[in-house]
């Protein structure tokens, strides 16, 4: 299948890229691990000086670790990729997803109602993939899915669009009803004044 239209080019690189190695050329500096990855170059990853001094203007994500495995935050990578359908997790106070799946034992998952469709690992929510990776599997696997933003926004446009029509034809529809249906006023209040009651004496006794 073709997926070149569903995943953009540097994501491969991006999921196969070793991170975390001192950098060859700042090793001695305090931030010389290698956490970076350019979008406009899908190269190896770099430093924090590297990235001052090759990757200026480009488009770079910064990549993390939890538990020895390689994770990105979501307000990083939602802004090039479409990541729905992808578990999310809040690590550190910042919610982040992992790029490449993780081994799990086959009895980890019984009884779990939500799974990942490609390796199986339970999952928190009701997401289809536990990681980009699993993700790009089912891409090339199935083809239901996609990376790419612009069909996002399209399907998007297309919702809104939609609902925009549904609206205004509820308003039309409204409008057109307090037309031939208009509000009946309230009553006006009373203005009449209740007579008090004539006393009346009891007879005098003979």
């Amino acid at each position: 299948m073709d997926t070149t239209m569903l995943v953009p080019p540097w994501l491969e690189q991006l999921l196969s890229t070793s991170f975390f190695s001192v950098c060859r050329t700042h090793g001695d500096a305090a931030r010389s691990e290698c956490n970076m990855f350019c979008l406009d170059c899908s190269g190896d990853a770099f430093c924090f000086y590297c990235r001052s001094s090759r990757h200026k203007d480009h488009q770079v994500i910064q990549i993390r670790r939890s538990s020895y495995h390689d994770v990105v935050r979501v307000s990083e990578v939602q802004k090039v990729l479409d990541i729905s359908g992808v578990q999310t997790y809040v690590i550190n106070s910042a919610r982040v997803m992992f790029l490449n799946e993780r081994p799990q034992p086959k009895a980890g998952n019984k009884g779990v109602p939500h799974i990942c469709e490609i390796c199986g690992r339970s999952l928190l929510d009701t997401f289809r993939f536990c990681s980009l990776g699993c993700k790009l599997v089912g891409i090339k696997r199935n083809g239901d899915a996609n990376f790419t933003l612009e069909a996002k926004n399209e399907e998007g446009n297309g919702r809104r669009e939609g609902r925009g029509a549904m609206r205004e034809e509820e308003e039309l529809r409204e409008g057109s009803q307090q037309d031939i249906y208009p509000p009946t006023p309230p009553p006006p209040p009373s203005t009449t004044r209740r007579r008090k009651g004539i006393p009346h004496r009891a007879p005098f006794g003979s």
